[in-house]
């Protein structure tokens, strides 16, 4: 065959091979998938956690394609997997799932949406999902107390303050726990952005506890409470309140300079810190001879006073040796303090001893005397003095009287 003749076989082969192509239908690649297309339903929108205890929430809006059916959020490579109705394609809305028991770790989700026939989505791919578990919970702390006492407001003793220092940021809530007036164990809580709290209703000597409250995050599912329960320190020992007391006039006591304020006995409790002078201090009128007492009402019964504290005046007659007697009965012997035997009357009229006081200075300063242990109820006071520093044997001066109780239950 010349060449001629066979560049014309060639070409009508590519002729009729060219027709052949040109009949095969478009789509014939669907032998390959059976007959279908690849389809993709729509994917979710704005996925976003909330971490939780050993849980997390997951959060997306959902895809608006009506086709999808339910969404597979899977985690740890593949291995576990939670299935999602789609109860809504409103993209406005809101699915939320939560998957638990989950290790204290930082995960990865892939989320996918499925249609009715098995078709999947492209994935979203959530990362930096954070599980909380024991080891966050156990680095959490109560909040700080405040260096300054826990103490009561304005001295009243069933209004407790308690103040804080500023908490941390995720801090929610700290919880005080103590007994109320009525001996029922009663809890209140402070809000971190306050950092003081008045207890109004408590039951002095009682233990008063706290424990904080924590989240991770805002968006966290759980709190976190802290381990440890820890106990908020408060005196059961304090001054009583000596707006309360009263002047007394019994059998034998020595009296005031004149009958004015300046030298009364009031003086003894309005306040003072220091000594003070002329008209600033209980003074006698030089009536009596010691020893004799001097007489007030506490204005309320104490079931455990504790100590009681002198300060003298700037100068002069300053108690130096001094017997504290105390009753919760106004019943006293009929017989001057200088009388033999004065002590056993005031014994047998239910008077008791609380302490004598022997002082080797001036008696200027504040000085404290420790009562006697375990002591009954008292109510009145008599303060016998025996002698003063300057060797005076009728005139005495005070300037203060503090009297402590200790509350305690």
């Amino acid at each position: 065959m010349n060449t001629q003749k066979k560049l014309m076989v060639w070409a009508v082969l590519f002729l009729l091979l060219g027709i052949i192509a040109c009949t095969t239908e478009p789509d014939d690649f669907k032998s390959f998938l059976n007959n279908s297309e690849i389809k993709y339903p729509g994917r979710i929108n704005n996925a976003f956690t909330r971490p939780g205890n050993g849980r997390i929430a997951l959060g997306w809006n959902p895809s608006p394609d009506q086709s999808v059916s339910r969404y597979v959020v899977y985690w740890n490579s593949g291995a576990d997997s939670l299935i999602v109705p789609a109860t809504t394609h409103n993209p406005s809305d809101t699915i939320q799932a939560i998957i638990n028991n989950l290790q204290e770790y930082t995960y990865s989700f892939f989320v996918y949406s499925f249609d009715e026939k098995g078709n999947r989505s492209i994935p979203t791919e959530i990362t930096n999902a954070r599980v909380y578990g024991s080891t966050y919970q156990n680095n959490l702390y109560n909040r700080p107390l405040d260096a300054s006492p826990t103490g009561f407001d304005n001295g009243d003793i069933s209004r407790l303050k308690i103040n804080f220092l500023p908490p941390d940021t995720v801090n929610i809530t700290t919880r005080i726990r103590y007994t109320n007036l009525d001996g029922i164990e009663t809890d209140t809580f402070i809000n971190p952005v306050e950092n003081s709290i008045i207890i109004p209703d408590y039951k002095i000597g009682s233990h008063v506890t706290y424990q904080s409250y924590y989240t991770p995050n805002q968006r966290s599912i759980d709190t976190f409470t802290v381990n440890t329960i820890d106990t908020i320190p408060v005196a059961t020992v304090m001054a009583i309140d000596k707006r309360l007391f009263r002047e007394l006039s019994l059998y034998g006591d020595g009296q005031p300079w004149d009958g004015s304020y300046e030298t009364s006995l009031r003086q003894i409790w309005d306040g003072a810190t220091s000594p003070q002078g002329w008209q600033n201090c209980f003074h006698s009128n030089g009536s009596k001879t010691l020893p004799y007492p001097i007489s007030f009402d506490l204005g309320a019964t104490y079931n455990r006073l504790t100590t009681m504290e002198m300060i003298g005046r700037d100068c002069c007659h300053n108690p130096i040796d001094y017997e504290i007697w105390g009753s919760n009965s106004l019943t006293v012997p009929p017989v001057e303090g200088n009388s033999p035997g004065w002590s056993d009357q005031m014994a047998a009229s239910g008077w008791t001893l609380l302490a004598d006081v022997h002082r080797t200075d001036d008696g200027v300063a504040p000085y404290q005397s420790s009562l006697i242990t375990n002591p009954p109820p008292i109510r009145y006071i008599r303060i016998r003095i025996k002698k003063v520093a300057s060797g005076e044997s009728q005139y005495s001066n005070i300037t203060q009287v503090t009297f402590w109780n200790d509350y305690a239950q």
